[in-house]
């Protein structure tokens, strides 16, 4: 079966592979807790939606956390920096679904932050809070499958805040960075 994906060209995962194998080395704590996640499964039966930086070291954070257990899904946060590559080394080798093409335009970003939303996540994983923001705007049916979230930027942490402040943020969100 073909992993869901929406990704510029499959045949480029061989070089993505080359360049998250080359990003791996550099990061001993993140393949420690694979190997960990490995064994034990901690995240088995968990929903990660994602919408992050699709770069070679996100690649190396969406396996960890597929070795974990959870069932990764993965959107670009930032369509200028997506690593078209790494993008399809993800679907292809990987077996994570990806929705992600450098330079893609407004309507298939959010396409993309819908298809990842469409897992009906236990877990969201922010880098802006896009994918927060459309939970609350437009996707208020999976609210209450939520668990908790992450948020990476001070943007998107701002934009959290000002939620939290009025009263209609629904779940808890970390700031990671």
């Amino acid at each position: 079966m073909t992993t869901p994906h929406d990704v510029k060209d499959l045949n480029l995962a061989s070089e993505g592979q080359l360049r998250i194998d080359w990003a791996n080395e550099a990061m001993p704590v993140l393949n420690s807790i694979k190997e960990r996640f490995e064994k034990e499964k901690p995240l088995a039966g968990i929903r990660i939606a994602a919408c992050l930086h699709v770069t070679t070291e996100t690649a190396s954070l969406m396996a960890t956390l597929k070795a974990g257990g959870a069932e990764a899904v993965l959107c670009a946060s930032n369509p200028l920096s997506t690593q078209d590559d790494v993008a399809a080394a993800l679907v292809k080798n990987h077996g994570i679904p990806v929705y992600a093409v450098k330079d893609e335009d407004n309507d298939r970003y959010y396409k993309h932050i819908n298809a990842v939303l469409d897992i009906k996540p236990h877990i969201t994983m922010d880098d802006g809070a896009d994918l927060v923001s459309t939970l609350h705007d437009k996707r208020t049916d999976l609210i209450d499958n939520i668990i908790a979230g992450t948020e990476e930027t001070t943007t998107g942490v701002i934009r959290l805040r000002s939620m939290a402040k009025d009263n209609v943020l629904k779940f808890p969100v970390v700031a990671v960075n």
